[in-house]
């Protein structure tokens, strides 16, 4: 087996279209509820992602909503994303989100954590 010298990332069991499909699903879900329930390393994953996203969505251009769109995939998160999250932290400059671990999974020992928005 070859060593992965300098590839970031985590693969979570996926190939890259399952990885890039589990990403947009937690991303939409983010953008949506505005706090999930998921693994650590997921949560860790995405995290950059949605901080991207949310100062993407802090001014609303077309080009700003067309990148969103390229990212989400979901109209209605992409209006969610300009209407009601991006002007809430237009005075924040950054850390948008928090992560904090609730337990293990009973099943398979996974630390579950909560990605939310902060307030």
């Amino acid at each position: 087996m070859a060593v992965r010298h300098r590839i970031g990332g985590r693969q979570l069991g996926r190939n890259s279209g399952q990885r890039r499909a589990l990403y947009r699903n937690l991303l939409v879900s983010l953008v949506t509820h505005e706090r999930i329930r998921t693994t650590e390393a997921k949560a860790k994953e995405i995290q950059p992602m949605i901080e991207k996203l949310i100062t993407i969505g802090r001014t609303d251009t077309p080009h700003n909503r067309n990148n969103a769109r390229s990212i989400l995939a979901n109209e209605t998160a992409v209006a969610r994303l300009f209407e009601e999250v991006g002007p809430r932290f237009v005075t924040r400059p950054g850390g948008y989100t928090r992560i904090f671990k609730i337990n293990t999974r009973p099943g398979d020992g996974a630390v579950v954590c909560q990605i939310e928005m902060v307030e």
